[in-house]
């Protein structure tokens, strides 16, 4: 047993030789905070997806505006026709091309054309809704990126508490393996004088080795929670953070306030639906016709890039595509599916976050009831302790009930605190809940 125990403590040490050897940094919630809004990838990827949607909608202002090409091309050809019109377009045509032998066998002719085309949108009814459904996707997205940003407020919030919890179990469970080493110095001079047996040491080095392999446990955690904070951070140095403050009950009252419709999350599922709808009404809006405007101005000649003549052309045309066999039926039928899946997805998720809400306002009044219980029954078992631990130095006190004592206060020291993460992440958890 003092192999085993000799073994456990060697372990011990080495895993604190580890983790001193680890750079440690104090740091601040706020800290955490501004490192994770300016580095987390989450919201980067967020604001990359409102980037797309803001692209979206930026192409839908060629609804207004009008389209401009302009194009150079060169030619030579023997063609009867595309000699003429060559011909024609340069403005030298002579009465010895109206001879029926060079109409009909024309010699080569170069023809250098630049032309510019200009098409303007006049009516466009169902470019419109689209638009207009680009746009709430674009304040969709915008919504989605804030709500990212409240998540990981809120996640920091808890893994910060976390780390303060890790720290608090390694102190809790370094004041137990002191004990429970005292405990042991004591077992040994009373074994020595004959008053315990040896059974009872035995115990007491079994009580110490469970406390060391705790404490390790304790300080993986602490390596844990801080590995997490990095994560949130995006830093991939993985040092072991300290908190700059302890963990302490937050004071808060519960009140009756109930889940937004402005939340910015249920208020996107909002846009996206609206979205949904315009999207349908674009598909009923293609049955109409569309108006657009077009002009072109042109510069011909027999040499590259020279004009010496020219010509334009400007008007208007009324499109109207009045059959595409069944396929327009199906696509405002299938748009018309998704916007009443849409309205069923939001009326869905309110009604979730409802019940999360009805949840959390049960797991809060549960915690604030635990911790009462917690901390008297805290106490309770250290009052208990103290007086075992004078019993056992006179000799009054059995071992085992002083190691039970011991073991107990440990553990409802650790409950306690794990108590008091409890009922702050409850009010973190509600707080997000009810954001507006």
């Amino acid at each position: 047993m003092k192999r085993i125990t000799l073994i456990g403590m060697l372990l011990v040490v080495f895993f604190n030789l580890d983790l001193q050897a680890q750079e440690k940094v104090a740091i601040t919630k706020a800290e955490v905070l501004n490192k994770v809004s300016e580095h987390n990838t989450s919201i980067k990827i967020s604001e990359e997806d409102f980037n797309q949607a803001k692209a979206d909608y930026r192409q839908s202002n060629a609804i207004f505006l009008p389209n401009i090409t302009a194009s150079h091309t060169a030619i030579a050809t023997t063609n009867p026709l595309m000699a003429f019109g060559s011909k024609l377009n340069q403005e030298i045509l002579t009465q010895n091309d109206f001879s029926p032998a060079l109409l009909n066998d024309p010699s080569q002719i170069e023809n250098y054309a630049t032309k510019f085309e200009i098409q303007q949108p006049l009516i466009n009814v169902d470019g419109m809704f689209k638009r207009k459904a680009a746009k709430s996707k674009m304040e969709a997205m915008a919504l989605k990126t804030e709500r990212t940003q409240e998540y990981l407020a809120f996640e920091v919030e808890k893994a910060y508490m976390q780390l303060q919890l890790a720290y608090k179990a390694v102190d809790v469970l370094e004041k137990a393996l002191e004990a429970a080493n005292a405990n042991k110095t004591l077992a040994d001079n009373s074994l020595k004088q004959g008053y315990l047996q040896r059974a009872d040491v035995l115990n007491v080095e079994v009580r110490v080795t469970e406390v060391q392999n705790q404490l390790q446990a304790a300080k993986s955690n602490v390596q844990n929670a801080s590995n997490y904070l990095s994560f949130l951070m995006n830093d991939e140095s993985y040092v072991v953070y300290t908190p700059t403050d302890s963990l302490t009950v937050s004071t808060y009252t519960m009140t009756d306030k109930s889940i937004s419709e402005n939340r910015s999350d249920i208020k996107a599922m909002q846009l996206a639906s609206n979205a949904y709808e315009a999207m349908n009404k674009a598909d009923k809006m293609a049955f109409l016709p569309r108006l657009n405007a077009f002009g072109s101005y042109e510069l011909y000649d027999d040499q590259i890039f020279q004009a010496d003549a020219n010509g334009y052309l400007f008007g208007a045309q009324l499109s109207w595509d009045i059959f595409q066999g069944s396929k327009r039926f199906g696509k405002a039928q299938k748009s018309k599916s998704e916007f009443e899946k849409s309205k069923l997805e939001y009326k869905q998720y309110v009604s979730q976050s409802n019940l999360e809400l009805n949840k959390a306002k049960r797991a809060f009044v549960d915690a604030e009831n635990k911790l009462k219980l917690t901390a008297l029954a805290l106490e309770q078992s250290e009052e208990s302790l103290r007086i075992r631990t004078n019993r056992f130095k006179e000799g009054l006190e059995k071992t085992s009930d002083l190691l039970i004592a011991e073991t107990q206060y440990s553990q409802k020291q650790l409950e306690y605190y794990q108590t008091i993460f409890e009922y702050n992440y409850a009010q973190a958890y509600l707080q997000f809940l009810t954001k507006e």
